[in-house]
């Protein structure tokens, strides 16, 4: 088993990450749906921290479990109602919008796989093929799920 250790080094570059979502994303929520900056600032603390603990866990524990089931734990434990900050957690991250949340993060993958264009090359066009055809069918394929859902709960 690898031995993981939380470095200095590494903690600093978690935060410097989580800091630069952050700031995407709650300059995203002012643009997009006019939350004022400072209401957003208690909401992304929260998050952050979430998944700072997440990251931090993921180096420390012995255990081989990636480190969005971490974040996903603890984000539950801090946001269920027997939780006694349940109340204001929700209030806080209420005011931050999913989809700012997501612009940053897909932009860092599309980052990453420009990085690595040159492997994604190598795949060829049947690789290529099949990739466009799997977000495709997964893009289609939630639109149905989403369509159905609305319609069946009268929102649409």
């Amino acid at each position: 088993m690898n031995e993981k250790k939380l470095t200095t080094t590494k903690f600093l570059e978690y935060l410097l990450i989580l800091l630069i979502v952050a700031f995407i994303s709650i300059v995203g929520n002012y643009i997009g749906y006019k939350v004022n900056i400072f209401e957003s600032l208690p909401g992304m603390a929260i998050l952050l921290t979430v998944a700072l603990i997440g990251y931090c866990l993921t180096e420390i524990l012995p255990l081989n479990i990636p480190s969005v089931v971490y974040i996903s734990l603890i984000g539950l434990l801090v946001a269920m109602p027997v939780s006694p900050v349940s109340a204001k957690v929700i209030e806080y991250t209420g005011k931050i919008s999913m989809l700012c949340l997501a612009t940053p993060v897909l932009a860092y993958s599309g980052i990453s796989m420009g990085k690595n264009w040159a492997e994604f090359k190598k795949i060829g066009w049947k690789g290529i093929l099949v990739a466009a055809c799997v977000m495709f069918g997964t893009f289609v394929s939630s639109a149905i799920i989403a369509e159905i859902i609305l319609k069946s709960q009268g929102i649409i």
